[in-house]
């Protein structure tokens, strides 16, 4: 069972992605946005969708917001190119996790860089 909600998790996480890129219009939302995970429940019922946005705290907070409001859209869009009894219903969260990697990145470069110089 876990298998196939990983595979429609995966199959959700490339359709929302494509939807945020090609349909989505709202202002809020900035040019780099990044669905990084989904996570699906066993029942089908509800999708946790991890977004991860580039920009300040108040770009991230509208784009999650504008990501909420079109949630019903994006739903729906999802329902239609994925066949399933249900579809799940969609929660969106702020994801960090890419800015943290360049974070830990930028700090062991510092620390390669220190090292060279002594």
């Amino acid at each position: 069972m876990k298998n196939r909600t990983n595979r429609i998790a995966e199959e959700m996480k490339k359709e929302i992605s494509d939807i945020i890129q090609n349909q989505i219009k709202d202002p809020r939302l900035p040019p780099m946005v990044s669905v990084v995970r989904v996570e699906v429940t066993r029942d089908l019922r509800y999708a946790r969708v991890y977004a991860s946005v580039l920009g300040d705290d108040a770009s991230k907070e509208g784009a999650i917001a504008a990501l909420k409001s079109a949630s019903g859209f994006i739903r729906r869009e999802v329902g239609q190119r994925i066949k399933l009894r249900y579809t799940p219903e969609l929660v969106f969260e702020l994801d960090d996790s890419i800015e943290h990697g360049v974070y830990m990145s930028r700090l062991i470069d510092e620390v390669v860089k220190n090292k060279e110089e002594q």
